[in-house]
This record gives C-alpha cells, sequence and structure tokens, in this order.
C-alpha cells in the first residue's frame, strides 16, 4: 500500500520550514507528501502571556483535532510546544537530529549589561524570564508573543534593549544577527531545539516512513528531559530548564526550577552511563523535588492560581 502523505504543520515561517525539511526527507526515500498548514490559537491569541492562556498544547491543539478528524497523517512540532502527555491515539514517531539547544540575545547595543541601569528585556517565556531576573535582577522583563518573525519587529519597534529567543529558531530561517549574544548560562527549555513529528498510533504507514527519520540520541536525549518535565509537573505555567547531553558514552544532564521571580532556584547535575539511562529523567526530577523543588512548585502552583 501507498499513500500521500499529509504533512500538518502550523503556518508561521519556522512552522513550515521545520515541515518543509520533513518533507524533503521523505520524498528523498521516495514517499508522496503534502503539506497541510493550519492556524494553532497560540498563533492567533497574541495580546496575553502563555501561562495565563492555561491551555496545554496551546500550539499543537488544532493539529491534534486535525489528526483526530483525519484530514492529516502527520504532524510536525517544535518539540518543546509538546504537551509530555499526547493525546489519545496519537504518538511519537520521530525525533530529527537536534540543533543547537541555546537561547540567545537580540539586541541593540550591549552595553547596558555593563552597566547597573535599568534595562527592559522582552520574552513570553516564563524560563527565560525566571533565569534572566536572577542573573539581572535589576532588570524589567516584558511579555513578548508572536512568530519568530513578529517578535522581532516588535523588537524594532519598541524601546526594549534585547529580546530572548531560540538560536535554532533563527538561524533555521536565516534572521540570526550577527551580533546576537549567546546565552550558554541558561539552560533551555526541555527538548528545545528538536523537531518531533507524530502521527496516529494504528498508521503503520507513516510510521514506518518516519522510522527512517529518527535520530536515536537526540530522542533519547529529549525523552530525558520531557521526563524531568513531567516529573515536576511543569508544563508552560513554571520556570523550567533542562538539557542531556550523550558524551562518550555517558549522559549528562542539567536541570533546574526556578521560582517566577528568578530569586530561588531548585538545581541539579548529574551524569550516568549511557546504558543505565533508562528512568534517569524521572530520578533527577525526584532528587530536585526532594531538595526543595517541591516547595518551589507548590509556590508556583499557588501564585498561579491566584492569577487565574
Amino acid at each position: 500500500m501507498s499513500k500521500i502523505i499529509r504533512i500538518g504543520t502550523r503556518d508561521s515561517e519556522l512552522a513550515l520550514w521545520q515541515a518543509t525539511t520533513v518533507q524533503e526527507k521523505l520524498e528523498k526515500l521516495g514517499y508522496d507528501t503534502t503539506l497541510v498548514p493550519t492556524k494553532s490559537m497560540g498563533d492567533q491569541v497574541l495580546d496575553k502571556p502563555l501561562y495565563e492562556l492555561g491551555v496545554t498544547g496551546i500550539f499543537t491543539k488544532a493539529l491534534d483535532v486535525a489528526m483526530l478528524q483525519g484530514q492529516i497523517d502527520i504532524a510536525v512540532h517544535s518539540m518543546k510546544d509538546v504537551p509530555t502527555q499526547l493525546p489519545k491515539g496519537i504518538v511519537q514517531a520521530a525525533v530529527l537530529e537536534r540543533a543547537i539547544t541555546y537561547d540567545v540575545l537580540v539586541h541593540k547595543g550591549s552595553s547596558f549589561l555593563e552597566s547597573d541601569a535599568p534595562a527592559t528585556i522582552a520574552t513570553g517565556s516564563l524560563r527565560r524570564k525566571a533565569q534572566w531576573l536572577n542573573r539581572f535582577p535589576n532588570h524589567h522583563v516584558v511579555d513578548l508573543r508572536g512568530n519568530v518573525n513578529t517578535r522581532l519587529i516588535k523588537l524594532i519597534e519598541n524601546d526594549w534593549q534585547g529580546a530572548i529567543f531560540a538560536q535554532a529558531g533563527l538561524e533555521r530561517i536565516k534572521l540570526l544577527p550577527k551580533d546576537a549574544i549567546y546565552l550558554d548560562w541558561m539552560i533551555p527549555a526541555p527538548a528545545q531545539g528538536a523537531m518531533l513529528v507524530v502521527a496516529m498510533e494504528t498508521d503503520k504507514y507513516s510510521h514506518d516512513a518516519l522510522a527512517k527519520l529518527n535520530d536515536p540520541d537526540s530522542e533519547l536525549a529529549t525523552k530525558i528531559e520531557r521526563d524531568f518535565l513531567r516529573t515536576l509537573e511543569g508544563g508552560c505555567t513554571a520556570p523550567i530548564g533542562a538539557l542531556a547531553q550523550i558524551k562518550d558514552q555517558k549522559v549528562f544532564f542539567e536541570g533546574v526550577v526556578f521560582s517566577l521571580d528568578g530569586k530561588k532556584k531548585a538545581e541539579i547535575k548529574k551524569e550516568v552511563k549511557l546504558s543505565e539511562a533508562k528512568g534517569f529523567g524521572e530520578v533527577c526530577a525526584k532528587e530536585v523535588l526532594a531538595n526543595g523543588g517541591d516547595k518551589l512548585m507548590q509556590e508556583i502552583r499557588n501564585e498561579n492560581s491566584a492569577l487565574h
């Protein structure tokens, strides 16, 4: 049996780049494909911070519905946007080789970083906000929403000193400024820089095709990070960073949860043999919870429920 694989994607430039990359890889292997772009709620509601919308999977839900209704066969996502619990019937089918994981600061001159003067930085991410305030407590962080292009335009139009972006996203659509500052001290979002492709559990044809695109190291690293997130019960309503790196038959892991104001944190750095990596993300999360993370997560939940 052969069929045209319908590839669901958000319609932003970055999402289309990711979907087209998957399309080209599948067609190179001899599969017929077509792109099916759609708008997500996360792309449409831009006047509120993500964490105030209170919707899990705000960027993925429209594609989940399209897949469950039989309008698409597979969907391509930025993996960091995907909830750790997929809808019933939809499963992970491939994690492509991961791009660089770090965040960058796009700025209008970096001298403000050397002074104690107040500055304004923009980001829609609680994780980035908390880590920035932890390092620069005298700065003010404002909310920034929209796709990459929209956010870059907003930075130009406003009197902010800079805005924080994922390096991989800017590189993919060739918008990374030469003078962007690499924030190698900022722990990325779980699965940042990775592309995930999902399919219906029963769709053997798509699974067989996507298995050929899967990168085992990226799959393992992102699983560890997402298990860490899931065990902490994070989602997009808590400032959680996680990074697993595989080198020399070992997994090196760094994870952190911050208070919303960035003043407090519970963190872990741990390594394990590659052969013993099963359940590693969960183990690290439980250690963080036991060492103050549990109290921090409760404070975050209390603050979030007060917001809603």
